[in-house]
């Protein structure tokens, strides 16, 4: 095979970069901004000690778990959505929408239950007797006043996801991407006057970050909810989206069955990450205070992946869901190739800069060297996760979603988990950064799995025949 061949094969030409740039641009900017100032809130807390933060960190991986949900419950929609908007049908995108706004509904009140009566036990999980550092007391004080707030931002964040999901299903990526970037912006101006008492305000330690994460977060839905209503003819689905709750039978029963098991799949995957950050907790407060630091740089460095996965879900779709099989692959193909090379390009700027952002927080010397590691690990594995979340998108974009929660959540439960848990609490002399290697390194299973799958080519599915 020639050069040429290979680009045209694997690497596309211009036409195809200023697609995916002009889809996944948009969404690597906002996401980009939003991890950004996460990591600024982080560094912000973590300069008022380190139970406050390390607090903060146990309740967000908590709200986490209730994000990914949202995540999950409107994925399966997303899928229609992508695909109705590719065969130029707006009532079936408004269907799915009214989908979205339902069944979050009922995730949102049953968060707000399970966090106003359980808060308490469920951080408790995470707290070890055996800190060598850290005041585990304080340290449940902190984080339940945390979450005990947050709560407040549970339903904006939902309605959000609804409205800025279907706007980029739709090819309206610059809006959700400028409220994004409102909301950080409020987001951090209020994390400097509530968490340090700046302009007369009262220092509020981590209750002023969660006020401050719960404000933007209203400031955002108002965003692209008022937007989307006031361009209805950029957004024909929001003509009448309220007039009542009507969606046909044929389109809901094909929503559940392609979305309960992305539903289930994001349920069982964000429980078993917490469950596997849980494992690791065992080793003491430290660990968690320097999991908390690891994590907010990891989610930096994957914002260029993650959000190409996201293209990969709309381009694909709206290819499949036009009639253009052939075309699908071939923009898969070259898409899968561009994830794996940002992530080794973000691996190794993420691994040079792993001694740097520790330095930032104010703790102990020994959490920064535990970060340092932990920050290496993964940038290890970063190539790893990046093919697999090209191939989970690849195959949700066909709507193999049964499939995909085997391959996804599956694994954790049956690798990841397992793995940890073994090693965390019967390899005492394992050091933390070594078992988070081999966690990593675990994704290579998968990986064959996900590149077999994707060879065969089981996703290149039309689903836009499901609305009669």
């Amino acid at each position: 095979m020639g050069f040429r061949e290979f680009r045209n094969k694997y690497l596309g030409d211009g036409a195809f970069y200023r697609r995916l740039l002009t889809v996944a641009l948009p969404i690597v900017v906002q996401n980009a901004i939003t991890t950004f100032v996460s990591l600024l809130d982080n560094i912000m807390v973590g300069k008022t000690g380190t139970d406050p933060m390390t607090g903060v960190s146990i309740a967000n991986q908590l709200i986490f778990v209730f994000n990914i949900l949202v995540f999950g419950a409107i994925s399966g929609a997303g899928i229609f959505t992508s695909q109705y908007h590719g065969s130029r049908d707006s009532d079936g995108v408004r269907f799915t929408m009214r989908f979205k706004l339902i069944i979050c509904t009922v995730i949102s009140v049953l968060g707000l239950f399970v966090f106003g009566f359980f808060r308490g036990g469920l951080i408790s999980l995470y707290i070890s007797d055996s800190a060598a550092v850290g005041d585990p007391i304080a340290t449940l004080g902190y984080g339940s006043e945390y979450l005990k707030i947050i709560m407040l931002g549970l339903i904006p964040f939902a309605v959000t996801q609804c409205y800025a999901g279907t706007l980029r299903e739709t090819d309206e990526t610059v809006v959700p991407m400028l409220a994004g970037i409102a909301a950080v912006a409020v987001n951090l101006f209020f994390n400097w006057v509530l968490i340090f008492g700046k302009l007369g305000a009262p220092a509020l330690g981590a209750a002023g970050a969660a006020i401050a994460t719960v404000i933007s977060r209203y400031v955002e839905m108002l965003i692209v909810v008022i937007w989307t209503h006031a361009h209805t003819e950029k957004n024909p689905f929001a003509k009448g989206l309220f007039r009542g709750l009507y969606i046909p039978k044929s389109v809901v029963f094909a929503i559940v069955r392609k979305g309960t098991p992305l539903l289930l799949n994001e349920t069982l995957w964000s429980f078993g990450i917490a469950a596997v950050a849980q494992c690791y907790s065992v080793r003491g407060l430290e660990v968690v205070s320097a999991n908390n630091i690891s994590v907010t740089v990891m989610n930096l460095f994957n914002v260029v992946f993650l959000s190409l996965g996201n293209a990969i879900a709309i381009i694909v779709g709206q290819s499949l869901g036009a009639g253009k099989a052939e075309e699908a692959v071939d923009l898969d193909r070259k898409l899968l190739v561009v994830s794996v090379i940002s992530s080794v390009v973000t691996g190794a700027v993420m691994a040079a800069a792993a001694p740097v952002f520790p330095q930032f927080y104010n703790t102990e010397p020994e959490i920064k060297h535990l970060a340092t590691q932990m920050i290496l690990a993964v940038a290890a594995g970063m190539p790893i996760q990046s093919f697999l979340n090209a191939c989970y998108f690849t195959l949700r974009s066909g709507g193999k979603t049964f499939i995909t929660f085997i391959f996804d959540s599956g694994a954790i439960w049956a690798i990841n988990y397992p793995l940890v848990f073994v090693l965390t609490r019967f390899a005492p002399s394992m050091p933390v950064a070594l078992i988070m290697l081999a966690e990593q390194l675990s994704g290579l299973i998968r990986c064959v799995l996900g590149y077999i799958l994707v060879k065969k080519r089981i996703w290149v599915n039309n689903l836009t025949s499901a609305k009669k």
